[in-house]
């Protein structure tokens, strides 16, 4: 048995039927320069193996009764590759926007929770010969960092199919009764004041230190939640999902970075502001005030690289959509992560992960369905008004059975209150943008990938112009 760390639990106890705490790749491969071309047998057998030789794929859920403590994951006995792997064809011409929206239609229903938490779809059908493939697993399983990791265990670096390791071997009687569950569950509930003390003290500590620091050196504050302008897709959310893609190059991003003087996160940031500013003037919707981001941060530390598992907090940023000017947005979202790393650092990575230990399953999760029921987030201010993540990819190009990878788009969850998500993975040269969308609150989600594409292109311009960034005071 292993027990799931209470930020993995909250991902499950946040599921409703209207939001499906799921993280996405949605892969595009191209087999015209594969000798063998695309053979679905070998397909099939290349993800079987690959499936059967790692305990993430191999291991269920436990509740425990109750719901005394979070659920434990379990090898299943019963595990067969057969029911997770599923293959569906596109309608014509097979291009973006009809890979985008099966993604969204795949995504659009919950993974069932009686066996392993995890999906692939096989999608033929698309332009120009190419083969797609969605692996959707449960939030509660993988994080974007960790995810990507797992591409490394499903593909290769070369064509070459490389021989995997031996399948995962379980017993069959490794499945917990009901009275191991129970006791399990009393004895965490006995440790939890002591934990709960221990957590209040030290939270109050670096709550403290951050605000003295703030007033004695007179540094300004960082973007804070519940302070963002409602937009036409902040608001209670559908069941129904859609994807558009976009894709620049790393080169291009990488020197817009050094000639701003700038990080590839403030580019990225920057270019999504831009995109967001122009779609919303142009269905008249930009509000007065600049959006604001929730961006995940990875607290994973070397020695936790190849757990599979949740290791993130949070920081907040201003997008700058209040500003037209392209360097001036740069510079604000550039002085507003400063600011945001600080506070994370002096409140520590940790935090929301401690936190998120004292998450009681059965409340936490009768609220989330009584505010979705409700439709309270239509009635309050955004908390955000979309997460937009940063996931560093493969640097080399990987392979799935002699098909080279092409592109691959990591979706993260959609929220009530947010009906976009933007995850963004770097990939063998290139970046790739996916707008992950509740097609009911952003139905033209296609106009928001193309007027980023603009605004990406509008940066490059303005370096090739020779502007620079002000320096940013500390």
């Amino acid at each position: 048995m292993e027990r799931l760390a209470g930020i993995d639990a909250s991902f499950l106890y946040m599921e409703t039927p209207q939001v499906h705490m799921q993280v996405g790749f949605a892969c595009v491969f191209d087999p015209s320069d594969s000798p063998s071309g695309y053979d679905p047998a070998a397909v099939m057998q290349h993800v079987e193996e690959r499936t059967s030789c790692h305990r993430v794929f191999r291991r269920r859920l436990a509740r425990v009764p109750f719901d005394l403590a979070h659920p434990l994951w379990v090898d299943d006995p019963d595990f067969d590759v057969i029911r997770h792997v599923h293959r569906v064809a596109l309608p014509a011409p097979g291009g973006p926007e009809e890979f985008g929206a099966m993604v969204g239609r795949i995504s659009s229903t919950p993974l069932d929770r009686a066996k392993p938490l995890w999906e692939i779809w096989i999608v033929e059908g698309l332009e120009g010969g190419r083969l797609g493939l969605l692996l959707r697993m449960h939030h509660s399983v993988v994080d974007g960092i960790s995810g990507a990791g797992l591409l490394m265990h499903l593909f290769d670096k070369s064509r070459t199919t490389v021989a995997p390791p031996p399948p995962f071997q379980t017993e069959p009687d490794t499945v917990p009764s009901d009275l191991e569950l129970v006791a399990h569950g009393l004895r965490s509930r006995m440790k939890q004041p002591v934990v709960l003390a221990r957590t209040i003290g030290e939270t109050v500590k670096k709550a403290t230190g951050l605000f003295r620091d703030q007033i004695n050196e007179r540094r300004p504050s960082g973007t804070r939640p519940l302070g963002a302008p409602r937009t036409p897709f902040n608001g209670s959310v559908s069941s129904r999902r859609n994807l558009a893609t976009l894709r620049v190059s790393f080169d291009d991003m990488r020197h817009v970075k050094n000639a701003l003087g700038c990080t590839v996160n403030d580019v990225i940031l920057a270019t999504a502001g831009g995109g967001l500013r122009a779609y919303l003037q142009g269905t008249d919707a930009l509000p007065g005030e600049s959006l604001t981001a929730a961006c995940p941060v990875s607290v994973r530390t070397e020695a936790q690289s190849l757990e599979f598992n949740n290791k993130v907090s949070v920081l907040w940023t201003s997008l700058a959509t209040d500003t037209d000017d392209p360097i001036e947005r740069v510079e604000r979202i550039h002085a507003n992560t400063l600011i945001a790393k600080r506070e994370f650092q002096a409140m520590g990575g940790d935090t929301i992960q401690a936190w998120a230990e004292f998450a009681g399953p059965r409340v936490f999760n009768l609220a989330v369905r009584a505010y979705s029921r409700q439709h309270l987030a239509d009635r309050h201010r955004p908390v955000h008004n979309l997460v937009i993540s940063n996931v560093p990819g493969p640097r080399q190009s990987l392979y799935l059975a002699g098909l080279k990878l092409e592109s691959v788009y990591l979706t993260g969850p959609v929220m009530e209150g947010m009906g976009l998500n933007l995850t963004v993975l770097s990939y063998a040269g290139s970046v790739d943008f996916a707008f992950f969308v509740d097609s009911e609150l952003v139905p033209d989600v296609w106009d928001l990938a193309r007027a980023t594409r603009r605004a990406f292109d509008e940066l490059c311009e303005v370096v090739r112009s020779g502007t620079e960034l002000r320096p940013t005071p500390n």
